[in-house]
């Protein structure tokens, strides 16, 4: 009996593994690259650029790629006045992201300040949302020299318990993790899209101009590889970070929604706040954890607003 089982198991996985390939050769077929290519320190990335002017670089959040930015209308607005710069950061949409490295929060602002510098953009303003907040922290504390200004939006900045980090972190173990991503995980994401959705947005609605971010490609191996691997470094990194805020001395403006329910601005966003002297905090009512959806042009505001003159 425990051998049969064992065969139907074995078949089941191999037939939800055949879709999952299937859909994710679709999903890139269907999704091909929009920008261009980059290679640096043996990574290749793909960014994206638009507009003239000073430099803002924009890093997406946990399981998010460019267009994730380029949907809202928070970057047409930025690319009037900045040369908008938006990575895939590292096993995000099109870029690499090799498993002889740990892409930690700083050695993912390593690579990318050494991308941006390759490009030219000399002292970006740096934009960060959600993890891509952490990225951004991490830039500007350790190539403060090569950075104007931070703009953090619906981050997560101190170790608080998080259940469900622990519970997203599960698909970064080797081998049983592997099996999961390349098997299940894509097609029970595509089941739970709706309702993961209407959490990112909430107490917003979804917006229609959202259907274009590729999810097949957000639901590929490679790319929840990375938002797992994310999810297990979010806590140590908050808990590394914390006790050095206060060396943040660049222009600082937090920006949170008021209603976000991934991250709580009252534990994260106001006390970060708090712990940078200087620092301008926006806290939006009845806006939730896709800022940049809901309020691109008081989020393009806000971050010009603390540009050095």
């Amino acid at each position: 009996m425990a051998r049969r089982e064992l065969v139907s198991a074995g078949l089941a996985l191999g037939a939800c593994a055949t879709v999952v390939a299937l859909q994710t050769r679709q999903a890139r077929r269907h999704n091909p690259p929009i920008g261009r290519f980059i290679q640096v320190n043996g990574v290749r990335l793909h960014y994206v650029e638009r507009g003239s002017g000073p430099a803002l670089v924009l890093l997406h959040g946990n399981g998010s790629l460019v267009q994730d930015f380029l949907t809202s209308d928070f970057v047409r607005l930025a690319a009037q006045t900045h040369r908008v710069i938006i990575f895939d950061r590292p096993g995000y949409g099109w870029s690499e992201r090799p498993r002889s490295h740990l892409w930690t929060p700083a050695a993912q602002a390593d690579l990318l300040a050494a991308a941006a510098k390759r490009l030219g953009a000399v002292r970006p303003h740096l934009l960060g949302h959600s993890w891509g907040s952490l990225v951004a922290i991490e830039w500007a504390l350790n190539h403060r020299d090569d950075v104007a200004a931070l703009t953090l939006v619906s981050g997560y900045y101190f170790a608080t318990p998080r259940a469900d980090v622990v519970l997203a972190s599960g698909p970064a173990v080797p081998v049983v993790g592997d099996v999961l991503r390349f098997t299940a995980l894509p097609l029970v994401g595509q089941l739970l899209w709706p309702r993961i959705l209407r959490k990112l947005f909430a107490p917003s609605a979804v917006p229609a101009h959202f259907d274009a971010v590729p999810r097949g490609l957000i639901l590929s191996p490679l790319s929840l590889r990375a938002s797992a691997e994310e999810s297990a470094f979010m806590l140590p990194t908050a808990a590394k970070l914390q006790a050095r805020y206060a060396e943040l001395t660049l222009p600082v403006a937090i920006v949170a929604g008021g209603g976000d329910r991934i991250v709580d601005p009252s534990r994260q966003s106001e006390r970060l706040h708090r712990a940078i002297s200087g620092s301008r905090l926006s806290i939006l009512p009845g806006v939730g954890h896709m800022l940049h959806h809901s309020e691109p042009r008081v989020l393009a505001e806000i971050s010009r607003g603390i540009e050095p003159r």
